[in-house]
């Protein structure tokens, strides 16, 4: 595998974002572009960028603006600037113009997670030109309590409080997640079922659920939650791009499975070829389990064959 360090101008004009492009030893195939979720980084998925190297996929992977080592060098954790709630698809369509400059003529995909999930999905209805496919991995369908933030923080925003950080609203926002987990030890147990995973999410120091993004930044963050609901969504995704809809069925995430399946259906009534896995008894990080991340990382690179081989 080799290894190269990319930084570029975020579209918010204020962060330096941080990238990495990981290429296969064999010649590549395609390219992966990883778009990691909320709270965390890019490098918590080194099992999959390596088994994705080693099946001959060139990973392409930043680390969003107030997230991981874009907010280590800068100190800035909490502001996502003042440009929208697309910054971060814009920054995921800058490394994707780097990364297909290097490889012009690959197949391209994208991966995301999590909120990188809700990222892809708007960059797919907005720039979804020349993906070859799109993999979702503990996406949501209605966000309970997204919508109902809108307007309160809007408010907040107008009143000039845009930069201040206040917990009590994501608080809310993530709210229910650990309703289904008997007898949760944090807060954050929803993550995983695996201890050792939520202990190890804890620790990283690229990880920061401890400081909470400004009111001005989860406005967007709703936001663009509340701009991938329904079927008003999926027909700006082109019909041409195949898409796999991964999670667990006990993911508050994906609303325990009722999500995920509604977003399949939205595409799927907007004409899109779907393909949908939900693995049972796993929580958020289906692809940090140990016992399931091999079968998670395998059906993703059926899928990617499937559309390359059809």
């Amino acid at each position: 595998m080799a290894l190269q360090e990319k930084s570029f101008q975020s579209f918010n004009q204020k962060d330096i974002v941080q990238a990495w492009i990981y290429t296969p030893i064999r010649k590549p195939r395609g390219i992966v572009q990883l778009v990691h979720g909320f709270g965390e980084h890019s490098r918590r998925y080194f099992h999959m960028i390596l088994k994705l190297n080693e099946a001959g996929f060139v990973v392409a992977a930043d680390d969003h603006v107030g997230h991981g080592k874009t907010a280590y060098d800068s100190g800035n954790w909490s502001d996502w600037g003042d440009k929208g709630y697309m910054t971060m698809a814009e920054d995921e369509h800058t490394l994707r113009k780097i990364v297909q400059e290097e490889y012009p003529d690959l197949p391209y995909f994208m991966y995301g997670h999590s909120m990188g999930s809700m990222i892809a999905r708007c960059y797919a209805a907005t720039c979804g030109e020349g993906i070859d496919g799109l993999i979702l991995c503990g996406t949501s369908g209605v966000f309970p309590n997204a919508s109902s933030l809108i307007s309160i923080l809007k408010k907040l925003i107008d009143e000039g409080k845009g930069e201040k950080i206040d917990p009590t609203y994501i608080e809310k926002l993530f709210s229910c997640m650990t309703d289904r987990c008997e007898n949760p030890i944090t807060g954050n147990d929803w993550i995983c079922g695996d201890p050792d995973v939520v202990a190890d999410h804890a620790n990283d120091p690229f990880n920061n659920f401890a400081a909470p993004p400004n009111i001005r930044s989860l406005y967007y963050f709703v936001m663009m939650m509340d701009t991938i609901v329904g079927t008003k969504w999926a027909e700006k995704v082109p019909a041409s791009i195949p898409v796999y809809n991964i999670a667990g069925d006990q993911d508050p995430v994906g609303q325990y499975g009722e999500g995920v399946y509604a977003v399949s259906n939205w595409l799927i009534e907007t004409g899109h070829k779907v393909k949908t896995k939900v693995y049972p008894g796993k929580r958020h990080e289906i692809h940090n389990y140990r016992d399931i991340r091999d079968e998670v990382e395998d059906g993703m690179i059926e899928f990617i064959n499937d559309v390359l081989y059809k």
